[in-house]
Formats: structure tokens, sequence, C-alpha cells
């Protein structure tokens, strides 16, 4: 024992001068870079040609020098200190709606129910031409959300240009406290499984989600549950924390923050009693549910509490801090990268995508881990779900009309002709419906490039090089003909997704946000596979014990 203690003092007496040493050259090389800095951005204001904004060098330099580290260390200007609010506490002081730049104007997609927009009677397609005096014609979306944020309770003049109207309109609102529901929908199936779609993990997600899950529990026999993280980017570390805690023992671990210093390194375990350790469960996620999102399927993952369906989530596994920096700006910065219970870190492994700072080397497998059944599990590359199901891959014209905004605009159409439509949970696009689309796709002079006739005009150019363009033009030309002849027919051809949007789109004008999440699930993969496998005790039970 007296050893040991003498072989621990004489390595500690080794390391502590190259500890201080090293802090001491870290030191000297800020102490050096500032310098530098200061007396560059002094000979600047001094010699250059002309005169120079002091303010908007700094922040660019400022933002460059971030752009060398992971996505999610930022500055934090005085003027964005609302949007990041938001990120935390899903609130903030405005009129209530999307905005998006479409046709070279700042547009209206999508007012929320209820809130100032709605109540003033702003539409989708609404294209800002003043805010409280200022010209927003030439402005950019951040510019005008900007304009339309402000202090609860504030009045705010907008005028906007409406098709059909000759002349702009103008509107008075008043500011409200905007609040993004962490839950925008729920139900209970007619099979008696409830369902939750959580799409944000600001302050009291947690408590919502036990609140709704309790009052399903005492109305039905529920057969299981279903929690929907698709789209769900995250939030609050501890609110994902607390709703892995409904469904777990009280005291199990869920997420390890590692950083740097010590202090940087906590364990978070479930707090309360859980509500339900026994009902069947299921996690549906995407390549969009990201951080906390992920820390929730994979804890429940890690324990084998609940079968994750879906496609391999986004990859975030690192914790940031706000730090307050001088005259009212902040810094949002990675402190730290957690780990969930089976020990796994589920961050991409490459996050920095530069040269200039050491890479993981992503040719390496990536760690294995085993849950608590001894399911092998990896980390580095987000969650993979435990039962995939294959994304709907939309054709080119699908996505060109939807780029294109045309089936937005349609919808608009749609709205202004139409006073009311069917339920959000019967409603269809007709035959004659999806013909006057053609028709308004056909008027509206809609062109798109496929990826053959890129293809074709790639080998023209390279025959032209080669000399060889005279003797295979002819059968290019020809091979050209045939394609547009084949891509006339293509809106025809994938009628089926083309209609799908457009009914999330027409919807989306008369119930908004929850009647868009009411009409998705009609026709949705991921949630007849979850129905299946709750449905089927046997096959649930075999997919969290790796039995075949």
């Amino acid at each position: 024992m007296k050893n040991k203690k003498l072989i621990l003092l004489v390595i500690v007496a080794l390391l502590v001068p190259q500890i201080i040493f090293a802090q001491q050259q870290n030191n000297f090389e800020i102490s050096k870079s500032v310098d530098i800095y200061n007396s560059l951005f002094k000979e600047l204001n001094i010699n250059y040609v002309d005169d120079i904004n002091p303010a908007e060098l700094n922040e660019t330099a400022i933002h460059a020098m971030l752009k060398k580290l992971d996505p999610y260390t930022v500055f934090v200007s005085e003027s964005e200190i609302e949007d990041l609010k938001l990120l935390t506490t899903g609130e903030y002081g405005g009129i209530g709606s999307l905005i998006q730049y479409i046709d070279g104007r700042v547009t209206i997609s999508e007012p929320y129910e209820n809130f100032p927009a709605h109540k003033a009677g702003l539409l989708p397609g609404d294209a800002f031409v003043e805010v409280n005096g200022v010209d927003v014609r030439s402005k950019k979306s951040d510019e005008v959300s900007d304009l339309l944020k402000g202090q609860p309770g504030s009045s705010i003049e907008v005028k906007i240009e409406r098709k059909g109207y000759d002349k702009p309109i103008s509107k008075t609102l008043v500011r409200e406290k905007i609040k993004i529901d962490n839950i925008p929908y729920h139900t209970v199936f007619d099979n008696e499984i409830g369902y939750i779609c959580l799409s944000g993990f600001t302050q009291r997600a947690s408590i919502e989600l036990k609140e709704i899950f309790v009052q399903m529990k005492k109305n039905h026999n529920l057969k299981g549950l279903i929690i929907d993280l698709r789209g769900n980017g995250g939030g609050l570390m501890n609110e994902a924390v607390d709703i892995t805690g409904l469904f777990v023992d009280k005291g199990e671990l869920i997420v390890t923050t590692k950083g740097k210093n010590t202090d940087r390194t906590s364990i978070h375990r479930t707090k309360d009693n859980p509500v339900d350790k026994e009902i069947p469960l299921v996690v549906l996620v995407n390549q969009s549910s990201a951080s906390s999102s992920e820390i929730v399927a994979g804890a429940l993952q890690d324990m084998d509490r609940a079968v994750i369906i879906g496609n391999r989530t986004f990859g975030k596994g690192l914790v940031q801090n706000i730090l307050p920096l001088n005259y009212n700006t902040q810094l949002k910065i990675t402190i730290a990268k957690y780990y969930i219970p089976s020990g796994r870190c589920i961050q991409e492994i490459d996050y920095l995508h530069h040269d200039t700072i050491a890479k993981t080397d992503t040719t390496k497998i990536s760690g294995v881990f085993k849950t608590r059944n001894g399911r092998t599990v990896y980390d580095g590359k987000g969650i993979a779900p435990d039962v995939k199901v294959e994304p709907l891959d939309f054709s080119i014209i699908t996505a060109n009309l939807y780029a294109n905004n045309l089936i937005f605009k349609f919808a608009n159409e749609y709205a202004r002709k139409h006073e009311k439509i069917d339920s959000a949970t019967v409603f269809e696009i007709d035959d004659q419906t999806f013909n006057e689309f053609v028709d308004f796709v056909k008027e509206s002079g809609f062109t798109y490039t496929t990826e053959s006739e890129r293809m074709i005009e790639k080998m023209r150019k390279i025959a032209k090089e080669e000399d060889y363009l005279e003797v295979v033009e002819p059968q290019l030309e020809l091979l050209e003909k045939q394609l547009i002849a084949h891509k006339t027919q293509d809106i025809i051809k994938h009628r089926k997704e083309i209609e799908e949007i457009l009914m999330l789109e027409i919807v989306g004008r008369y119930y908004y946000q929850k009647g868009k999440i009411i009409a998705s699930l009609r026709n949705d993969p991921d949630l007849n596979k979850a129905f299946e496998i709750i449905l089927d005790q046997k096959q649930y039970n075999n997919i969290l014990t790796n039995n075949k």
C-alpha cells in the first residue's frame, strides 16, 4: 500500500509541472492572439482607404472564428436573444405566423391558429409591403421577422399585398406572447392505442406529456402508447430525462455529460416514480429527430423499454450552455458530449468538417455497446431504429412542384374559392381538384430538368470536346424527344404522392397545424407499423429481447 501511494505521488509530481506549463503556454497564445487582433483592428481603422464599420467587421470575425468549431457553438448578438429564448421557453412576443421568402418577397406561409396574425385575417400568400411604416419589399425573412417581434401587448401596423386585390391591405395587430406547443396533437385511436406528438422539449414538456398520458389511462383501456418524435429537433435536456422517467424506475441513469473540465461532467437520473413501467411503448423517429429526442429514444432503447421505429436519427450528442458576454451579447458554446445508459454517445463522429482541427477517423467501426437485454447497439451515428421503415422517396417532379411553391400557391387559390372542406380525417383530392391543379401548373409555365436530361447534356458536352458530336447528335436528339414525351405524363404518373402533399397543404388552410398532423396520420407507414407491433405482443417482446 505504501509503495502504491509513493508511486502515485511521483506520478502527480511529474504531471503537475507539465499541466501548469501547458496552461501557461495556452494563456500566452491567447494573449498574443488578442494583441495581434487589436493591433490589426486599429490599423484597419486608421489606414484603410474607406470608412469601416467596426461592429460589422467584428461580428464577421467572430462568426468566422466559431465556424472552425462545431456548428452549435455560435455568437448571439443582442438582436438575436429573442430567437434564443424561443428555443428554451417556446415563447416569444410577436404575431404568430411562419414566414417564407417567395418570389422575391417575404410572405406569410402559415398563421398559427388563434394568434394575432390569424385573428387579424392574415392568410397564407399575403406578402408584406410595410411593417410599422418601414418598407420591407426588399428585405429578407430574418429582417422582417425582427420587425414583427416585440413586446406582448404592443401594437403593430402592417401592409400586405394579397392576390385579387388592387391595393395593399392595412392591418393593425396586437402582439401576444406566442407559445409554441410542445404537444400539438394527441389522441387515442379506435384500437385503444394512445398517440402523443411531441414537437419540442421546452419548459413543462414533461409535465404536459404526463398530464395527457394520465388522462388517457384514466379514460381508456390503453393497449399501448406511441410517442412521435419525428421532426423534433430537441430542447432542454432535463425535460428529456423527466419524460423518460415516466416509463422507467426512479433513480435510473438516463444521460451523462462529459466535458473537458470535471465541472462539466454530470449524471442525470430519473427523479420521480414512473407513471407506467409496463405499457407497450413505441417511439417514432426520423433523420430530423435530434438532441433531446435522441436522449429519450436512445435511453428507452438502451433499457429495452420501447421499440424504436422509423429512420436513423440526426446524431446530435453535444451539450450547449449559454454564457453572457459584454454589451448584452451571448455565446452558445458546446461544453460537453452526452452519453446514454449503455455508455454510447450518439453524436455523429465527424461533426467538425474542417481540416484545421483533428477529426475522428470515420472509417473506423463504431463502438459496440449492449442494451440491458443484451441487444447490440452502436455509437457515433445517432440512434438506429429497432424497426426501420423506408422513408418516402418523392419523384423529381413532386420535389420541384413543392420547391417552386406551386402546391402552396394552388392551396391558396383553392381556399379562396371554397369556404369550407370536409374534416381533416376524411378530406381527399378528387378528380376535379387534381385536374384543376394540373391546369394550374401548365398555366404557370412550370419546367424542370430530370437527371436523364442532365446526363444527355453532359454526354453532348463530352462528345463535342472529343469531336464526336456530329456523329452522336441525331441519337441524342431522338433520345431527348422520347424523354420529353414521357416527361409530360410525369404529373399523372406520380399523382398519388402529389395528391398527398396537396391534400396536407389544403387541409392546413382550414384546420392549421393540428389539422395537418391529423391528415398526415391517415396514410402513415411508421404509425401502421407501430400498430402492428403493439397489437402483436409476441413480436413486441421478441424485438426487445432480440429473439427471432
